[in-house]
């Protein structure tokens, strides 16, 4: 979903409205005729999952380099193996996120029990991103099945092959009155906008969440926005030539290694002191040399237009003085080189927008301690991370700065964890999920109170009386002692009795 669409003619070349509201409709009956609830047709739904990735695995992976040039390791790694992982585990922790749970309720209530009980949101939307399609559209419609919703998926249209791949095999292997996929670029999501939803779930750009965000206003449509922003890494300088080698390894992975650096929680700079970077490059390269001797052990940029903005970022004069490594560019394979740039311009486009893409800026500081205001000075990203030793600079990153989250000397491995929630904060978005934070951001928490009629308190009837206050005022602070005196007129008696002055 991009711009919105311009006219009538490209709306119906898109998907033909009565056909939409057809299959629309077909998601709202099934939710409303109870079909998802149960946990049963929920567990099927994701051993049918699990048999799709299983049974389909070399056709993902064909698919996934159609679109990217991702090798199948990379493939497997990042998207078809994080999503056997996380519906294996969804199947064994659903019951328990289903699980009505019991609560406090307060003696002033009894007889009463009280229980939360998370319920299905009904018909929700999933858009899901380019650079990891199969698993930022798989990823979340997990715990949308597993809270027992329907579920509307729109994968992107700038890996057709992989939106295609979707689109043939989750009606194969899925229910398909409850689960549907999409297909279409800005125009079916201007479509899809302007039906009533009880979620929306968005990964991608900002300017284009502001768009969702709006259509979804017009319904009063609850939004999770899935964003990114400028993650930084602060490499201090960690003891110990292995520990230093491990940590470069990490970068490197994080940078280049997870789709050529177009991920929302790529690392997009680094934040290193002057004394130490001439070691922090000197390592990058030889490892870079190790890790991507070939082309094909790095994705390719999606397509022309990406290629063109990454191009761009290096055509400032003042930028392209800065590359120290890399910056070679290949227009028909849609390869850019890892390239490593020292101190450009902090007010260059590199360094106000995010990358998206191989190219990692290297910023000095005089001490380590001066990144967190560095960080601080920009909007919250959806990571930082952080290689150090430090204690004391660990405690002031985790409280000082503010992010989606925080990981120290590794990168990117958070988002594998599903006993981590995985969102932004601010500008980089806000919704969380992975695990079982998926079921509650597609669940709702519904309150429930029993009470039976043993006991009935008048004291919250009219008419009113001094004492009835007093005994008000002792329930809402718990002083049960207290009431009970009041209730029985005994309280001025016994502060009398114990020399105690009247009170309430």
């Amino acid at each position: 979903m991009g711009t919105m669409a311009t006219s009538v003619e490209e709306i119906g070349a898109a998907v033909e409205l009565p056909a939409l509201q057809r299959r629309l409709g077909e998601l709202r009956a099934t939710f409303e005729g109870g079909r998802t609830r149960p946990l049963s047709w929920r567990q099927s739904q994701l051993r049918a999952l699990l048999r799709l990735l299983a049974d389909k695995e070399e056709e993902a992976f064909r698919a996934l380099h159609a679109d990217l040039g991702k090798h199948r390791a990379e493939a497997y790694r990042d998207e078809v193996g994080v999503l056997t992982k996380s519906a294996n585990a969804a199947l064994r922790e659903m019951g328990k996120w289903a699980a009505p749970e019991k609560v406090w309720a307060p003696l002033a209530a009894f007889p009463a029990s009280a229980h939360v009980v998370p319920e299905p949101l009904g018909v929700v939307l999933i858009f899901s991103c380019w650079n990891f399609p199969l698993g930022l559209s798989l990823e979340p419609l997990i715990g949308a099945i597993a809270a027992g919703n329907a579920v509307a998926l729109k994968p992107s249209e700038l890996a057709p092959a992989t939106a295609r791949f979707l689109e043939e095999n989750i009606g194969e292997y899925l229910d398909a009155t409850a689960v549907k996929v999409i297909q279409g670029g800005p125009a079916v999501g201007e479509q899809l906008m302007e039906h009533r939803w009880d979620k929306v779930l968005f990964t991608g750009c900002p300017r284009v969440a502001r768009v969702v965000m709006a259509a979804a206003a017009k319904h009063l449509t609850p939004v999770a926005l899935e964003l990114g922003g400028k993650c930084p890494c602060i490499f201090d300088a960690v003891a110990g030539r292995r520990n230093l080698q491990s940590s470069v390894n990490r970068v490197i992975f994080a940078k280049w290694s997870s789709c050529a650096g177009q991920a929302c929680i790529a690392i997009d700079y680094v934040l290193v002191e002057e004394r130490f970077a001439p070691t922090l490059i000197k390592l990058l390269k030889s490892t870079l040399k190790r890790f991507i001797a070939d082309s094909d052990q790095m994705a390719r940029i999606v397509n022309a237009r990406h290629f063109q903005r990454l191009s761009n970022l290096l055509k400032d004069p003042a930028v392209a003085a800065s590359i120290l490594h890399g910056g070679n560019l290949d227009a028909k394979n849609l390869s850019i080189d890892p390239t490593i740039l020292l101190n450009p311009p902090l007010d260059s486009a590199i360094m106000t927008e995010e990358i998206f893409g191989p190219l990692l800026p290297i910023i000095t500081v005089k001490k380590i301690e001066d990144s967190i205001a560095f960080v601080r000075a920009r909007p919250k990203p959806l990571a930082v991370y952080a290689f150090t030793d430090s204690a004391p600079l660990k405690r002031r990153i985790v409280e000082e700065t503010s992010s989606g989250s925080v990981t120290f000397n590794d990168a990117v491995v958070q988002f594998g964890i599903d006993s981590l929630p995985f969102g932004g904060v601010g500008q980089s978005g806000f919704g969380q999920y992975h695990g079982k934070y998926s079921f509650e951001m597609f669940s709702h928490k519904k309150a429930v109170l029993r009470r039976g009629f043993l006991v009935e308190a008048m004291l919250r009837y009219p008419p009113w009386d001094e004492q009835k206050i007093a005994m008000m005022r002792h329930l809402y602070r718990y002083d049960y002692v207290r009431f009970i005196f009041t209730f029985l007129g005994l309280w001025k008696w016994w502060r009398g009795w114990m020399g105690l002055p009247p009170g309430n």
